[in-house]
């Protein structure tokens, strides 16, 4: 049986593990016998197709491994609700600069302004830049560092979650971390300084950090590194959540600016670079 170029062709793409290419074949074949499309032509179909499923497959891959189970988009987000909220200063962070500058994005604002909806559309933006994202509370992070602690495994507990480009910490101040819970954090942080970027989120200005990881020491050292090389991004809105009943939400319970200057503690650096030894509790 003579073997036609067609079943050559088939026999690379199976090789190749191209199995989309393979798909779409025979009717790219029937397009040019028609004189649908030029040879060049299918052939930059057959890899297009290719590479788009490959490229769809690797974003959801990196999306689960991210912990970014719910897609948010930029284009999503209303910005009409928050009228406030400089929007072509978050469209510019989704250009991913901030990553390679190894910065910290804080979005700061009450509940339901949505602040996680852009910290999680930041972090789809670098999973489609092929940058590696990790996505977690505040809570769930110092979970999983206590967890570590408690099996001897907290010093690759802390090399792994700093390895990332970019690190999201969601919902900073809405649970307390409990007893050491701050001391675990700022090791985190230590070791993320300077070596990855982070988005975080909160709904309690910096001033209140004491009270949040309950210790000002530690929460001074936190904000020594956070604020460092930081774009704070203030929310003041409506929560959009309840825009169908912000008349049933009494005045006392409305919300307040978050980022009046002298809710931020002073913070002094000590000379010199900041210790990176994530084994030391005791922030610095």
């Amino acid at each position: 049986m003579t073997t036609t170029t067609t079943d050559r062709i088939r026999r690379h793409l199976v090789g190749l593990k191209m199995p989309r290419a393979l798909e779409a074949l025979q009717t790219t074949l029937s397009r040019i016998e028609q004189g649908e499309v030029t040879a060049l032509e299918a052939i930059e179909a057959l890899l297009g197709e290719e590479y788009t499923t490959r490229e769809s497959r690797r974003i959801k891959m990196a999306l689960q491994t991210a912990r970014l189970t719910t897609v948010k988009s930029l284009s999503g987000y209303d910005f009409s609700f928050q009228p406030g909220l400089d929007r072509h200063r978050v469209l510019a962070l989704a250009e991913l600069e901030f990553i390679e500058r190894k910065q910290c994005v804080h979005f700061l604002g009450p509940p339901g302004t949505g602040k996680s909806h852009l910290a999680i559309a930041l972090g789809f933006e670098a999973v489609k830049a092929g940058k590696s994202v990790f996505f977690a509370t505040l809570a769930e992070l110092v979970d999983s560092m206590r967890k570590a602690e408690r099996e001897g495994k907290l010093r690759e507990r802390v090399k792994f979650l700093s390895r990332y480009s970019l690190l999201i910490v969601d919902e900073i101040g809405y649970l307390p971390v409990g007893s050491g819970g701050g001391n675990l954090f700022f090791q985190l942080v230590n070791a993320c300084y300077e070596r990855c970027a982070m988005v975080m989120t909160g709904n309690r200005g910096f001033g209140e950090w004491a009270d949040i990881f309950g210790d000002a020491v530690v929460a001074t050292a936190l904000l020594d590194r956070l604020l460092h090389h930081a774009v704070v991004i203030p929310i003041e809105g409506n929560s959009y959540r309840l825009r169908e009943h912000a008349a049933l939400i009494p005045d006392h319970m409305r919300q307040r600016p978050l980022t009046n200057e002298s809710n931020v503690p002073p913070v002094k650096r000590g000379p010199g670079r900041p210790r990176k030894e994530v084994h030391d509790s005791t922030p610095g």
